[in-house]
């Protein structure tokens, strides 16, 4: 047995180690076509091992569409666009029954046409233009994995993600995606303007005559794989403790429990998801930097995009023009890092401390 387990964690290792070369190769392959935007694609590829979906915020002419179809070619996904707006409807997304008639029986039965959900990479740009039972319809292929028509499921094909746009400006008329449909989605990624050394390069890239052949780093298979390597990476009691104190403290339900600024700042925390979605990128941003442990600095690293639009501010703080992003930089800065601070703060041992829970680990 113990032979079994050095052989499992060498293979582990290598797995790491492969995973940590096709970060590197993929980064390459998106710079011949993406200027800049460094923290963007690391955020996009930590979701994407880590199984989970993505939504991009940014004024119109990032290239967010682009970053995505690049970066579906690059690992050899299916990728398909579709555009929400407001007639969109649910059918259009996940697909419709025909009835289909047999030339030689004449008999008459309904056939399933499957619609663009039925990819790898599902882009679903501008979400907040179409109405909310549009909306939904993304949700069970989000959670299951498969779309439900006429009484028969119709599983996807793995791997799948859902990476959504939205515009952050012209709000007129547009539909809000509701707090369980946004908890959903494991990162809301802010896609910034470049610099200005980058937006020259942008110029000098989009006015020439040249296109460039990427090459393909890893595929459908490859992926599944590091999904799973991802899942068996360990994480120290320390920093499970790490990430539940940062969401624990968001809750407003429970004033004794979170900071002054936390109550002044926000009407409702963060929940469970939260928590793990924490930990899934902490894994996943540890082993794409060549890591087989995770560390409090991967949590912090990955705090903003997955509490960001997981937290509702307050009228109060939107009177000041506090953002949920202002209270996670004063949340990281409050809470202590190391373990022997951790283990004195009056939220972790109602979590971590006691037997009980420590039985209930070990159990």
């Amino acid at each position: 047995m113990a032979e079994e387990k050095r052989e499992m964690s060498t293979n582990d290792i290598e797995a790491v180690k492969r995973l940590n070369r096709a970060y590197d190769q993929i980064k390459g392959e998106l710079a011949k076509v993406i200027v800049g935007q460094e923290l963007v694609i690391d955020q996009l590829l930590i979701s994407i091992f880590s199984r989970g979906h993505c939504i991009l915020e940014g004024v119109p002419g990032l290239a967010k569409t682009l970053l995505i179809s690049t970066l579906a070619e690059t690992i050899s996904l299916s990728f398909n666009r579709i555009q929400f707006t407001p007639d969109l409807m649910p059918s259009d997304i996940t697909g419709t029954e025909v009835i289909q008639e047999n030339k030689t029986s004449g008999e008459r039965s309904f056939k399933f046409i499957k619609g663009p959900i039925f990819a790898n990479v599902i882009l679903a740009d501008e979400i907040n233009r179409t109405p909310p039972k549009t909306q939904a319809a993304l949700l069970e292929a989000m959670q299951e994995h498969q779309v439900s028509a006429g009484g028969t499921k119709h599983v996807l094909e793995e791997p799948f993600f859902v990476l959504a746009t939205q515009n952050p400006i012209e709000q007129e008329g547009t539909y809000p995606l509701p707090e369980a449909q946004l908890d959903r989605f494991m990162f809301k990624i802010f896609v910034d303007y470049p610099s200005e050394e980058e937006e020259m390069e942008v110029m000098r890239k989009t006015t020439a005559p040249q296109k460039h052949e990427l090459s393909e780093v890893l595929n459908a298979e490859q992926i599944i794989e590091l999904q799973q390597i991802v899942r068996r990476v360990p994480v120290s009691e320390h920093v499970l403790a790490y990430a539940t104190s940062l969401v624990r403290a968001t809750r407003v339900r429970y004033p004794d429990q979170v900071p002054e600024f936390i109550r002044n700042s926000l009407s409702w925390g963060a929940g469970p998801r939260a928590a793990q979605n924490l930990i899934l990128g902490g894994k996943a941003r540890a082993i794409l930097n060549g890591r087989f442990f995770v560390a409090t600095e991967d949590v912090q690293a990955v705090a903003h995009p997955v509490l960001r639009h997981r937290l509702i501010t307050n009228f109060g703080a939107d009177a000041e023009g506090i953002t949920t992003d202002t209270v996670v930089d004063k949340l990281l800065e409050a809470m202590p890092t190391n373990e022997s601070e951790l283990s004195k703060d009056g939220r972790i041992p109602k979590v971590f401390g006691s037997e009980d829970a420590k039985q209930d680990r070990s159990a």
